[in-house]
């Protein structure tokens, strides 16, 4: 069974899952991975690209191929009772769409979040 992806959307929620220090940098996005603070299974996560990925229409661009790459993996394989932020990269608007979803899973395994359905 899948579970439904929801969005992080308060700032403390990306602050709390950043100071937990727990994050994979990869060419095609950087993931950083929390426990959910209310003690839930879902699987909550956050999308942010900084200015230095590139004008608003890249920035909007990047965030967008995230949401598709999170679409197709998160419900699958993240473990659930986690909050996630993918931060987008320099690289995530021209990085091919099967090597951004082959980070996303590198990525997720080496946090240790990995799941199989």
């Amino acid at each position: 069974m899948s579970a439904a992806v929801e969005t992080l959307k308060r700032r403390h929620d990306f602050l709390r899952v950043a100071a937990a220090k727990n994050s994979r940098a990869l060419r095609g996005l950087v993931l950083q991975a929390s426990p959910n603070s209310n003690n839930s299974e879902d699987i909550r996560v956050g999308y942010t690209a900084s200015r230095r990925v590139g004008d608003a229409v890249t920035r909007n661009r990047a965030r967008r191929r995230l949401r598709a790459a999170v679409g197709e993996v998160m419900p699958l394989h993240a473990a659930r009772g986690f909050d996630y932020v993918v931060i987008a990269r320099a690289a995530t608007v021209a990085r091919p769409f099967v090597a951004l979803r082959d980070d996303l899973e590198s990525a997720l395994k080496h946090l240790k979040v990995w799941r199989d359905e």
